[in-house]
């Protein structure tokens, strides 16, 4: 896949980082979700976000995407706001929870096509390379048999792939996803996991979060162990070490206790 950004709306990967936090703290009434966190991702590279529950990862991306505003610090996607970056289609996302009506007659094919819409324009009339985006999509994600199929229909393994095609198809040199593989059964989690690294083949940068700590050497180039604050980051080698498990996990278990 290739980016089709206008030449001045493209960003240069060499000269600013794809996703840059720098003492940022945020969160909602009553709750500190981050705590001065500071975080640079890599370009081209595929970056995991590990950490246990409530350690501040959905935070993180709200936070990126432009939806939690932080308390302090900034927050940059390719050098821009993050509203500036979804407006510009830097930046695509896929949720841990898709906010859609499984019981609504949406096909397949359609909720991929929606990927398209920052390339349509206010008509949302697809074109021949619209067309062909969404073909890719469904074949690289192994969609192209369901297309037809209502969204409703598909297991959870097969809705995770659909709403992941919809970000392949989109194009954005960034993509953020929110626990691809929760809930999916082996076959889907190599295949997106397979997607992923022909994606960072073409230069996109990734941000994944996911509690699969067994697949993360196999998955990501880098790793970032969050409680709340960055604990660790660098190489999967690095990072997934028993005393930095400990600090991020066990952290979880003391508070609870």
């Amino acid at each position: 896949m290739t980016h089709e950004h206008a030449e001045a709306d493209t960003p240069d990967p060499t000269a600013t980082p794809p996703a840059q936090l720098l003492e940022v703290t945020a969160g909602y009434p009553g709750v500190t979700a981050l705590e001065g966190v500071t975080l640079g991702l890599h370009p081209g590279r595929i970056t995991a976000l590990l950490g246990a529950n409530g350690s501040g990862k959905s935070t993180l991306f709200s936070t990126l995407l432009g939806l939690v505003t932080p308390r302090s610090g900034t927050v940059e996607i390719f050098g821009r706001s993050p509203h500036r970056a979804r407006r510009d289609n830097l930046v695509s996302f896929v949720p841990q929870h898709e906010a859609i009506d499984m019981t609504f007659p949406v096909s397949v094919e359609q909720v991929v096509t929606m990927g398209r819409y920052p390339h349509m324009g206010l008509t949302r009339r697809p074109r021949a390379a619209d067309r062909k985006a969404v073909e890719d999509a469904l074949a690289a994600t192994g969609l192209d048999t369901y297309r037809r199929r209502g969204i409703g229909e598909l297991s959870g393994g097969q809705r995770k792939r659909a709403f992941t095609a919809r970000a392949l198809a989109q194009d954005a040199p960034l993509m953020l996803l929110d626990e691809p593989f929760a809930g999916v059964d082996r076959t889907s989690e190599r295949l997106l996991t397979d997607v992923l690294h022909r994606l960072r083949e073409t230069g996109t940068s990734i941000l994944v979060s996911t509690h699969h700590l067994d697949g993360v050497k196999d998955l990501a180039d880098d790793v970032v162990l969050l409680h709340r604050r960055v604990l660790a980051s660098g190489s999967p080698d690095e990072v997934l070490t028993e005393h930095n498990m400990a600090r991020a996990f066990g952290a979880v278990i003391a508070e609870a206790g």
